[in-house]
């Protein structure tokens, strides 16, 4: 089912016809083994050179778009992060120093954990004037481009000068309490029909997906994401129309930006609680007629049911009448093989599924199908569409701006819904190049399973497959919730378990990129380790920077020594770019400010190589440097 036929009728139904559209849960995937033999590997792995100077990658021309294109030969590309001359000649000695102020307040505990409090002491001290030209001087100054969309340009231009995008990022953020915070979160998490009915409506739901007061305040151990709380739909447009702001301004400041969104920005964030849960639930029901079958042991991707048996299984299971079971697998090449697997299996829902009864889950126990919730009032129903519009307004932007938009991962209560509205996104907008990029949190033990087979239909349908890949962001804030409410922990032991799972991804989609040239990929890390296995892959697999089928990314202010030796040696890399107010970015400076406590305790290494490059300077008679471009 295209997303065409998913949001177009929504953006143009009218309330009393939403009753009418039909919807498809979580469409998924499966994939194709490498084409690459394990002695071919081998042989590369022998040849490949330890150098570490930059040097230029061999002019090439671009490689065809089809699976037959005959490689050129390539020099492999080797990059030094040690050489500090290059990592930061486009920062002046004022620069350099005021990172090394920075970096250094920020492994104090005490100015970290005060953050807030010491910079509104500052602020009533100083006053307005002389806090923001402090802020400039250092926090902000680092962190944050600008105060507008015009402001940030003169940056954007110098970093593209040495190689470097941008991806912009308004980090304007509401200032709430926890007691504010947990409030909304309430209120817009609980459907009118659970208020009025708490505990009929608790027999159908799990309490992953139900909204919870002590973890209602979603910036709880939370510090590298910004959190959106639903207040009312203008709000949603309001914040819709920062998005579009973004957008054009991402597309008039480069030529090949990237823009980013999140969905809890967009919508009431009960419409993604439920229907995350709708589509585990539908995924969970595939498992359950696999076990039938004998096929539990299989990989997700081998598991292919028989169809002749699933029709005895769903009729015998009351699922529907025998004659609606048939005409279930007719059509779209449903069933042909004599098999069904996990990407056909959310086929058979399409038909059964309408836009205001979306919500409907199969019982384990009696195979019926059943209302998550009973009721839907007109509101809900109509807040429902506008997300979607909304999302498909978006993307039109982003098209018509020349802007890639990439949506970011949430956490795992709303990352169904989100992945999935992202899928549809994709096959509607990335028909001729990657246009929509989903996120992928590598900490996820299914992190793995979500990428491959979101590949897989990319493949099966002909469209750009685009990722951006994270270790993730709510790590402690997931581990707490899944071990107090009770469910699974959806995370990975430990960090060299996420480390292990980042690279399988990567390493996956690499190949797919090797295969086909259709699928893209974001390296979003200041993992130097992480850059290096990607640069040895590229090397391995004949990968050319100059493709721009493998990018990379980190934050502004930070890991300069790993962005701009990229950027000057010819790889798609990118900053992201925040901008907004001084006063409403204050709460993305506290969370910069907590993130690089953790990083420079762990390693001395960035602020180290900032002092090495001063002392160069300064010995070269360099005392007052200004980048040249």
């Amino acid at each position: 089912m295209s997303y065409t036929k998913f949001v177009a009728p929504l953006v143009r139904a009218n309330s009393g016809s939403i009753r009418k559209l039909r919807i498809s849960p979580a469409r998924c995937r499966s994939t194709v083994a490498s084409t690459k033999t394990r002695e071919e590997k081998e042989q590369q792995q022998q040849q490949k050179t330890n150098g570490c100077t930059v040097v230029e990658a061999a002019p090439v021309e671009l490689i065809s778009q089809s699976r037959k294109a005959t490689k050129a030969p390539l020099s492999k590309t080797h990059i030094d992060f040690e050489n500090t001359q290059e990592a930061y000649k486009s920062k002046g000695n004022i620069e350099l120093l005021r990172s090394l102020l920075v970096f250094k307040l920020c492994t104090f505990d005490i100015l970290v954990d005060k953050n807030k409090e010491l910079m509104d002491l500052s602020r009533k001290l100083l006053g307005q004037w002389m806090f923001e030209k402090l802020m400039k001087m250092t926090f902000y100054g680092q962190f944050v481009a600008g105060e507008d969309h015009n402001s940030i340009k003169p940056l954007i231009r110098k970093n593209e000068a040495f190689g470097v995008g941008a991806v912009l990022d308004y980090s304007v953020e509401e200032d709430l309490t926890q007691e504010e915070a947990e409030k909304k979160e309430m209120d817009s998490c609980v459907s009118e029909a659970e208020k009025e009915s708490p505990g009929m409506c608790a027999d159908h739901r799990e309490k992953k997906y139900k909204a919870h007061r002590q973890f209602g305040d979603r910036r709880g151990g939370v510090i590298s994401a910004r959190t959106y709380f639903y207040a009312d739909e203008a709000k949603c447009d309001m914040q819709m129309e920062t998005f579009i702001n973004c957008i054009k301004a991402s597309g008039g400041a480069s030529n090949d930006g990237f823009s980013a969104i999140k969905m809890t920005a967009l919508g009431r964030p009960q419409f993604l609680l439920q229907f995350s849960e709708v589509l585990v639930k539908w995924r969970r029901f595939f498992n359950f007629l696999s076990a039938q079958q004998g096929k539990s042991q299989m990989t997700v991707l081998e598991q292919k049911l028989e169809l002749e048996q699933l029709k005895e299984s769903l009729t015998e299971l009351g699922v529907g009448a025998k004659d609606d079971i048939e005409n279930w697998f007719t059509g779209e090449k449903l069933g042909l093989s004599g098999t069904i697997d996990l990407l056909d299996w959310n086929s058979l829902i399409n038909d059964t599924t309408k836009i205001s009864n979306l919500l409907m889950v199969p019982n384990l126990q009696t195979g019926h199908l059943e209302p998550l919730l009973n009721i839907f009032t007109e509101e809900e129903e109509r807040q429902m569409k506008r997300m979607l519009q909304r999302v498909d307004i978006l993307a039109k932007h982003a098209v018509e701006n020349g802007v890639r938009l990439m949506v970011d991962a949430e956490q795992t209560y709303f990352q169904p819904a989100i992945s999935r509205l992202t899928l549809e996104m994709q096959r509607k907008f990335n028909r001729e190049k990657p246009v929509i990029f989903n996120t992928y949190q590598c900490y996820l033990k299914e992190a793995y399973d979500n990428v491959t087979l979101d590949v897989e239909l990319s493949r099966r349908e002909g469209w750009y497959f685009g990722a951006k890949l994270v270790r993730g962001a709510y790590m402690y804030q997931e581990r707490a919730r899944a071990k107090e409410i009770g469910y699974e922990d959806p995370i990975n032991p430990d960090y060299e378990a996420t480390n292990r799972m980042y690279h399988k991804c990567l390493e996956y989609v690499l190949e797919e990129i090797e295969h086909s040239r259709k699928a893209n990929v974001m390296v979003a890390t200041h993992n130097e380790d992480t850059v290096k296995f990607t640069l040895d892959k590229m090397n391995e697999m004949g990968l050319s920077p100059t493709e721009n089928k493998v990018y990379f990314g980190q934050l502004l202010g930070m890991c300069d020594q790993i962005s701009f030796p990229l950027g000057q040696a010819g790889f798609p890399v990118y900053k992201y770019v925040p901008y907004g107010p001084v006063n409403e970015v204050i709460p993305y400076l506290s969370r910069r400010a907590q993130e690089n406590r953790g990083i420079m305790k762990r390693s001395q290494r960035e602020r180290s190589l900032l002092w090495k490059e001063l002392r160069r300077r300064l010995l070269a008679g360099q005392i007052i440097y200004k980048p040249v471009y």
